[in-house]
């Protein structure tokens, strides 16, 4: 780091200002640094540089570790995000069915030493589980059964988005609006179901009972045998667009057009949704401003972290936009 400030013509605590990502160093001097760096072949030791200050400059994410578009893409936003800040990342992926995998995924984090812990998709293991630790974890999504003094849940934005979704099937003149919907396990699915009941609550319609599915095409298929039926079913919404391209399927296994019989929404807009048949009327997610979201506030938590997380900030008011296609429609008339 003396070889870099002397020549980049600057002093060794600016030189340590970049390379820890602070604030207070111009654009100019920055970038004066970061060439001479580059000059001398100049890269950072974070061992040493937790032996001397206490962090590691490294973000751990507890995933499900599934190769689903959702997760899988806002892990690879996270990783982005993270490197872009400046720190390093490092993931922990949880096993189907052990018991504590949340807390073992975490435990594993800390003895490789991070500074922070994002739990992508918190699942209900049936128990309290306690993380005992100093640093900031932070959930996306609700985290009951986690108990920790330094744990910080961001909810709220899946339950607006299954709201989005079954108001614009009723707005569509659809008297009901049924749902296929994910793991009841995982809490992403449960504020998606209290999205879509809330939805038809506030129009004083009954929520009929969820079909239940574990977020694959398959399914969504096996929920639309179910659903195709009974003959009152004229709109539904899926918790994500793969269970949606199953249900479409089996609704033409079954005779029932779509839209003309039953219009589909679904939620993630994967990149297929606009080339199926019929085109998937969905709720866009925006992975790239919810890693920004994330990271913005586990560093409001971080001493000496970036005050923001590169790019646009979604803040509290991330909107999931309605992608109307060719899936839904006003009902057909009877009789």
């Amino acid at each position: 780091m003396n070889d870099v400030a002397r020549l980049a013509g600057v002093s060794q605590k600016t030189v340590s200002r970049v390379v820890n990502n602070e604030r207070y160093v111009s654009a100019e001097v920055r970038e004066k640094v970061l060439r001479a760096a580059r000059e001398l072949g100049f890269r950072p030791n974070t061992a040493a540089r937790a032996l001397t200050t206490g962090r590691f400059q490294r973000i751990g994410v507890v995933s499900l570790g599934t190769a689903m578009y959702g997760p899988a893409s806002l892990l690879v936003a996270l990783e982005r995000a993270t490197r872009a800040a400046g720190f390093s990342f490092m993931v922990a992926n949880t096993l189907e069915g052990q018991p504590d995998s949340i807390a073992q995924a975490a435990s594993w984090l800390l003895e490789q030493g991070v500074d922070g812990v994002i739990i992508s998709e918190p699942i209900d293991e049936g128990h309290q589980v306690r993380l005992d630790t100093e640093i900031p974890i932070l959930t996306i999504g609700e985290s009951h059964g986690l108990s920790s003094d330094h744990v910080t849940s961001l909810g709220g934005v899946n339950f607006a988005a299954a709201r989005k979704a079954t108001d614009h099937l009723l707005d569509l003149g659809h008297e009901c609006v049924w749902h296929a919907a994910g793991p009841r396990k995982e809490w992403v699915a449960r504020e998606r179901v209290e999205g879509w009941r809330a939805a038809l609550l506030d129009r004083g319609i009954e929520p009929p009972p969820p079909v239940e599915g574990d977020w694959t095409p398959a399914s969504g298929h096996a929920a639309a045998r179910e659903l195709a039926q009974n003959p009152e079913v004229t709109a539904v919404f899926s918790a994500n667009d793969e269970m949606a391209i199953g249900l479409i399927s089996a609704l033409r296994e079954a005779g029932r057009r779509v839209p003309g019989d039953v219009s589909v929404v679904g939620i993630d807009d994967i990149p297929a949704a606009a080339y199926l048949v019929p085109a998937l009327t969905t709720i866009r997610q925006d992975f790239e401003a919810d890693a920004n979201y994330v990271l913005e506030a586990l560093f409001r938590q971080l001493p000496g972290a970036p005050a923001t997380a590169p790019g646009r900030s979604g803040g509290g008011g991330i909107d999931r936009p309605l992608i109307v296609r060719e899936s839904t429609a006003p009902p057909a008339r009877r009789g």
